[in-house]
């Protein structure tokens, strides 16, 4: 097979892997096959980039920072739709449509509480996407769009369209996105809408790519065949699009109706948020006669659902101290439910916030889940205030140590800088032992703050220290020799982790888990980045000026450097080894992990086999190479038994990691 023939073959293929993957959340491979696949292809479009195909997934990787966004003028005008809120309006709509189309029938559909956007396909290929804008003119957000891998980059047909739906982030990719941006001091998005909408204007794609943004389609323009809404929907999808299955042809209002109230108790259970129902006249040739208003066409309403929100008694405002310094006043109130959830206590995320609102302990304050995810607190009822009520004061000193708190010029928060606050030690340590840090399983939160108010843990090296305290931790309460015995191997064990594990787990301001491995890619010793200039920071893709900076600034402390120094002496790796994909022990392998190990965690384990080339899968297939069984194994080894799979035991695995690391030496 020559280039040509295999570049076209690869970008076919990708492509269906990645629609089962995205559209129909029907995986086919793994994603270590699929990044075979997509790296060859790689390989291939650089050593001849005139066999290059317009729709190769290799176009998703935009790689473009703008320094604005070009604005189009919609040749269909974006409108929006009317709002309603009570079935009483939707029973009118009906009944004004039955005035000009006596037999009309409705489509219902979700309103997806994201942006809108619209692609332009000629001859098959998307050529702009665009938001709405003020509904005449938008802006070009082509670049961005392609990232989404539900909107595809060639249609099914090579058809000259224009296709308009929904631009949305998924309730789970926000809660990601939520806990990196905490993770490095950055404020979080409230809801996920505005999540989609600051992600998708951004000017740099790369930060688009890794939001993980999803899209409906919903309206197909230009298509003479289709003469329905419900065939329109199939329309899209055979071309390629995403649609939403959750649409209904209704035929009455009572029919709407239910459909309006199923949707209004099931809407958490969805992956993604909603904030309504979109009622569409069905007959797409009844539009010009049914007609507009300046703003909204008159065959289709919008029923919002109300947010879910309640009234409580705002008893006191808490601040937290975080691991970076950072205070955050924390509203705390009498009990409600809402979106499924007891709610009593929200953030009020800084001074500015509580001021503008004019918040005040005593108050009556309204709490709804932002996005059906955060709870808030977003309005006062000033109705119902006290006479002796005191507006918010900020406090001037840390609630934990005492020291004096700071707020920089341009900066929102305030932050304690004594580096020995009992608080920020406590959560550093936490944040040091989490999963996505050390992964120290069997160090837990609470542990750890029963081991520092003990003081058997006073700073992140005491963890390594541990061991020489065994005998007193055993007759601790509801410790023992087992669970003591199992702390001290997961620490132990924490000690081969990754430099990039390290480095996120020493809490450096504005360095989360990505940046961390960004830099070690760049500086493989921890000896190699302390010396790091800003400039040579900032020269690696990814890393501004502000990580740089905080950087710099962590290695130049001197405390920082005697606790690195600490942790080397007990035996913490401070190298990083990049991840061998050509002749790992685990090499193009396939590997799920079953039952219980004895002398790794589940994370552990993975982390290892694709260190070593292979990969990891939670259901046992056809597909699958190897099973790693512990003890306790269930009903994937007994399929895997049955499929023949070969079952490696954790000592036959130890086995492999030893053997490889024996050729390597």
């Amino acid at each position: 097979m020559d280039a040509k023939e295999r570049i076209t073959t690869l970008t076919r293929l990708l492509n269906t892997y990645a629609y089962q993957y995205y559209v129909e959340d029907n995986p086919q491979i793994s994603d270590f096959e699929y990044d075979q696949l997509y790296q060859e292809l790689v390989t291939l479009e650089k050593q001849y980039p005139q066999y290059a195909l317009d729709d190769s997934p290799t176009k998703r990787v935009a790689d473009k920072v703008l320094d604005k966004f070009e604005k189009i003028t919609h040749v269909v005008k974006m409108m929006s739709i009317d709002d309603v809120f009570s079935i009483g309006e939707v029973e009118k709509f009906v009944e004004d449509i039955r005035k000009i189309n006596p037999n009309a029938i409705f489509n219902c559909e979700l309103k997806i509480d994201g942006l809108s956007v619209s692609c332009i396909y000629e001859n098959g290929l998307l050529k702009v996407a665009s938001t709405r804008g003020n509904g005449t003119v938008g802006e070009i957000v082509t670049d961005n769009a392609k990232t989404i891998h539900a909107i595809p980059l060639k249609l099914t047909k090579p058809i000259s369209i224009e296709a308009r739906g929904e631009i949305f982030m998924p309730k789970k990719s926000l809660l990601k996105l939520n806990q990196e941006r905490k993770e490095e001091g950055l404020d979080e998005f409230q809801n996920c809408r505005n999540a989609a909408s600051g992600t998708i204007k951004s000017l740099d794609s790369k930060i688009v790519a890794k939001r993980n943004l999803d899209n409906f389609m919903y309206t197909l323009l230009d298509d003479k065949g289709v003469v329905t809404q419900d065939g329109a929907l199939k329309e899209l999808e055979e071309l390629g699009f995403k649609v939403n299955k959750e649409g209904r042809v209704c035929h009455d209002v009572q029919e709407i109706s239910d459909y309006i109230e199923y949707w209004r108790t099931h809407k958490d259970d969805l992956p993604y948020p909603i904030d309504g129902v979109v009622i569409k006249v069905n007959e797409l040739n009844t539009y010009d006669e049914i007609g507009y208003t300046v703003k909204s066409p008159k065959w289709c309403i919008a029923f919002k659902y109300p947010a879910e929100e309640a009234s409580s008694i705002l008893r006191s405002i808490t601040f937290q101290v975080g691991r970076t310094g950072v205070v955050t006043p924390v509203a705390n109130f009498d009990t409600v439910y809402i979106s499924g959830t007891d709610v009593s206590r929200a953030t009020l995320h800084n001074e500015d916030f509580i001021k503008l609102r004019d918040i005040r302990v005593g108050d009556v304050i309204k709490v709804r889940k932002s996005g059906e995810i955060i709870p808030e607190v977003f309005a006062v009822d000033f109705s119902k205030r006290k006479a002796d009520s005191k507006p918010f004061q900020m406090i001037e000193y840390c609630p934990v140590c005492g020291s004096k708190l700071v707020r920089n010029d341009g900066e929102a928060d305030y932050f304690c800088l004594n580096p020995n606050c009992k608080a920020r030690i406590l959560n550093s340590l936490i944040h040091f032992a989490s999963k996505p840090a050390m992964n120290i399983e069997s160090l837990g939160d609470r542990l750890i703050e029963n081991f520092y108010n003990l003081g058997f843990i006073k700073s992140i090296p005491d963890i390594y220290h541990l061991y020489e305290k065994r005998d007193e931790l055993i007759k601790l309460e509801k410790l023992g020799e087992k669970s003591v015995d199992n702390i001290l191997s997961s620490i132990d064990v924490s000690k081969s982790n990754n430099l990039d594990k390290v480095l996120f787990g020493l809490g450096i301001r504005n360095v989360g888990a990505k940046v961390a491995t960004v830099l070690c890619e760049n500086f493989d010793t921890i000896d190699k980045l302390k010396n790091a200039t800003v400039e040579q920071l900032t020269a690696i893709p990814d890393i501004g000026l502000v990580i740089a900076e905080s950087v710099v600034s962590y290695f130049k402390n001197e405390a920082n450097l005697k606790m690195i120094e600490e942790l080397r002496s007990s035996g913490v790796n401070m190298s990083y080894k990049k991840r061998n994909t050509v002749d790992g022990a685990f090499a193009h392998k396939i590997v799920v992990l079953t039952g219980n190990l004895k002398n790794y965690t589940r994370e552990q384990a993975s982390d290892i086999i694709i260190s070593l080339g292979g990969s990891t899968s939670s259901s046992v297939s056809k597909k699958t190479d190897l099973v790693l069984a512990g003890e306790k194994a269930g009903s994937k080894l007994t399929k895997a038994q049955a499929l023949g799979i070969k079952i490696i035991s954790e000592e036959e695995f130890m086995e492999m990691i030893k053997a490889k690391e024996d050729v390597n030496e």
